[in-house]
């Protein structure tokens, strides 16, 4: 659904006009729709409605309580990468049990914390991991779930900082050393094989790179069942994308996770619990970044409007080159030219859009679209700049799910020589 329609002449998110939330809570600011990410998360839900299944939300996404509260209440599991991501996920009432843990560096601290907790799963990616999760879950007494997160060598077709499923990709075990961990977690103490593990990257528009890495997981299901390692579980990750841009043409959810179980009942494997972790998906198309523009700057070559925004509040353009929507919040009689969006930070990579065509004076309002995953999650407070506020919209409703924060806050927890 799109939750951000332009009603005369004003850009709403979903019955809100967003120069009201600028009039309150100022800018730059993140505005969610609540709809919108249920109506994201309920595409998964129906393809997967007649079939043993769990939609685990890639909680690096987007790690704002409220989005994850939302998602826990509609039934979802929880991909997370870090400790402190479990404890988002405990605090906003997801359920532990739901939890799969990925990434490559899991300290023995966090290995600890998610056993306490009593999570799903660990997505297991080396030796020397198994082996540590192993000691920790011997030494507490209690037994590790694990599955094995295969690295397909399959190209995604991506973004090369947002490609995981190559060999020279840091993240998972290389299909032809699979066999081996799997015959050697068997072995070890405290460890209970549960299933097995695929993430090929992110922003993928295409189904066929899936289907790639989907045969080669089933043709390694099929290896471990003949050494007598049955699974429970297969995890074929998440990395769909989102339209952009108008040459994005993402899949329909359903038809996406429609093919990739044809594929699996196709090899034999349909008693098998199927699972997913979107993120982008979820909440990308969701939010937005509402900022507002402090100066026109003309130049020889280039005109800028300078926002209050900048890369410390979204860091995909800078960070990846990423082509983000813009569009006025209110419009006008103002005559268009092309500009780049800047802000101030201290930085020439500083821009959030470029060569955008746009009708703008001091003082307007822009939204940054489709900002609603890898936005906040991603910020940081380069410069002292605090962090923007958080906005959920239901319907007429405003929730302010994370304050702004203040000069303060940045340095409350420094303290100056003695």
């Amino acid at each position: 659904m799109n939750a951000f329609t332009c009603r005369d002449g004003v850009l709403y998110a979903e019955n809100v006009a967003l120069p009201e939330i600028a009039r309150q809570f100022g800018t730059p600011t993140y505005v969610y729709s609540k709809a919108a990410i249920s109506s994201a998360f309920a595409g998964y839900a129906r393809a997967l409605e007649q079939r043993p299944s769990l939609i685990c939300y890639a909680v690096k996404a987007n790690s704002n309580l409220g989005v994850l509260s939302l998602l826990a209440r509609l039934g979802a599991g929880f991909d997370i990468v870090s400790g402190g991501e479990l404890l988002r996920v405990i605090a906003a009432g997801g359920n532990p049990a739901k939890v799969v843990f990925s990434g490559v560096g899991k300290t023995e601290a966090e290995i600890e914390q998610a056993l306490y907790a009593g999570i799903l799963c660990f997505n297991i990616e080396s030796v020397a991991e198994l082996d540590r999760i192993s000691a920790v879950a011997t030494r507490i007494g209690l037994n590790a779930p694990v599955s094995v997160r295969v690295n397909p060598n399959v190209d995604p077709k991506t973004h090369p900082y947002i490609s995981t499923g190559l060999k020279k990709n840091k993240f998972g075990v290389a299909y032809e050393e699979t066999l081996a961990l799997y015959e050697a977690a068997a072995q070890r103490p405290s460890i209970r094989i549960v299933g097995i593990d695929c993430h090929i990257g992110s922003q993928i528009t295409e189904i066929s790179p899936y289907l790639d890495a989907v045969d080669r997981i089933l043709d390694m299901v099929d290896a471990l069942q003949a050494r007598g390692i049955r699974l429970h579980h297969l995890d074929l990750g998440g990395g769909l994308g989102i339209e952009y841009q108008p040459g994005d043409q993402p899949p329909d959810t359903g038809d996406f996770v429609r093919a990739l179980l044809q594929r699996i009942d196709a090899h034999g494997h349909s008693d098998k619990v199927v699972m997913f972790e979107p993120g982008r998906s979820i909440v990308g198309k969701a939010g937005v970044l509402l900022t507002r523009v402090e100066f026109i700057k003309p130049g020889s070559e280039k005109n800028f409007a300078i926002v209050d925004a900048a890369m410390n509040d979204l860091m995909r353009p800078a960070m990846y080159e990423a082509w983000m929507a813009v569009r006025e919040v209110v419009q006008s009689d103002t005559p268009a030219r092309d500009y780049d969006i800047v802000g101030p930070v201290c930085e020439s990579g500083d821009w959030l859009a470029r060569d955008r065509h746009l009708a703008l004076q001091a003082g307007d309002l822009l939204a940054i679209m489709d900002a609603g995953a890898y936005g906040m999650s991603m910020a940081s407070n380069y410069n002292t700049r605090g962090r923007a506020a958080e906005i959920m919209v239901d319907d007429t409703r405003l929730h302010v799910v994370r304050e702004r924060e203040q000069p303060a806050d940045l340095f409350a927890l420094e303290a100056p020589l003695p």
